[in-house]
């Protein structure tokens, strides 16, 4: 049973977003980022992707908000946890600055919150909720808190310059060997990032493993390969994309690292060095200004180790908001 609406009294009308919304979505969107003006700019290529994958179940898992002339002026959409995954879901939303200040956002995010604890209800173990929020959008940060989230953890956008100094690859020695990406082997990154992230993570599924590739390239992507068996093991991988819809507000170009991991029997042999090394040596090879990446940590950080000794800098950070249901 799906939550009740929000209040008429609002003067919104409400529904499920479409697929049909998606151009009025991208319009709501770039109201939305001209006014706050985050660090990054939403393509109509990642909403459909993010319509047709991640946002799964669009009618029973969206909320839109449509003014009297048939306008969207504000959305909320919920994902479900894959199968086998651990039980969150995450909460997207926005609200267009002509509509804040009287209660839209508080009601689509009270509106999110159940959906969310409907969704999680039958799930084995502790469930979470999950938001994130820019440093620096401070009236975001109060109203998710108002709703009973607090800070779970933090994430440290980070950049290591590319110009002036050549990059040069560190190297692995046998039977490591470091590959370009390979359709052939997608695959088996997708088994191995199951296994990166500790004994209770899982391998997504083929389908979510595809989803927001729109901007992947394929040649700033590597692998490393263990060949002490005749069957050859991945054990650390880098995926790559190119987000040039950032570069204007960013005020640079830059390769940026969406995936980096490595299995934990590998870990101390110098893989990830190897691996952000010959990323970043692509980079610079293509033009690029800068290297980029983002790293998840459970508290506020002054260091970062090996990117430290690599010379990335951070750039943002943001904070991840949890709720335990």
């Amino acid at each position: 049973m799906s939550p009740n609406l929000p209040s008429p009294d609002l003067n919104l009308q409400w529904r499920p977003l479409a697929e049909q919304d998606i151009e009025s979505l991208y319009a709501l969107l770039r109201r939305i980022e001209e006014h706050d003006d985050p660090p990054y700019r939403s393509t109509r290529e990642e909403l459909s992707d993010s319509a047709r994958g991640e946002w799964t179940n669009l009618e029973e898992n969206s909320l839109a908000g449509f003014d009297p002339d048939g306008s969207l002026r504000a959305y909320g959409v919920v994902t479900e946890p894959e199968e086998g995954d651990r039980p969150r879901s995450f909460l997207e939303g926005g609200v267009d600055p002509d509509e804040r200040h009287r209660g839209v956002g508080s009601a689509m995010l009270g509106w999110q919150v159940e959906r969310a604890r409907e969704l999680l209800a039958g799930a084995e173990g502790e469930g979470q909720l999950i938001v994130h929020v820019e440093d620096g959008m401070n009236t975001c940060s109060e109203l998710v808190e108002r709703h009973g989230f607090v800070p779970g953890g933090y994430h440290t956008e980070m950049r290591r310059d590319l110009r002036g100094t050549a990059i040069e690859p560190s190297q692995l020695p046998r039977p490591l060997e470091l590959v370009p990406w390979s359709n052939e082997l997608d695959d088996a990154i997708r088994l191995a990032h199951g296994e990166t992230f500790g004994p209770d993570s899982r391998p997504p599924s083929a389908q979510r493993w595809q989803e927001g590739r729109t901007y992947f390239v394929p040649e700033w992507s590597f692998l490393v390969l263990d060949h002490t068996s005749d069957r050859a093991q991945v054990a650390g991988y880098v995926l790559s994309s190119k987000y040039e819809q950032d570069w204007p507000t960013l005020g640079w170009s830059e390769g940026y690292v969406d995936m980096l991991g490595v299995r934990a029997p590998w870990r101390g042999k110098g893989i990830a060095t190897a691996l952000l090394t010959q990323v970043m040596a692509a980079y610079a090879e293509s033009g690029m200004e800068y290297a980029a990446l983002g790293l998840d940590h459970p508290s506020r950080e002054d260091s970062f180790g090996l990117f430290d000794k690599l010379g990335f800098v951070p750039t943002r950070d943001s904070t991840t908001y949890v709720m335990q249901v």
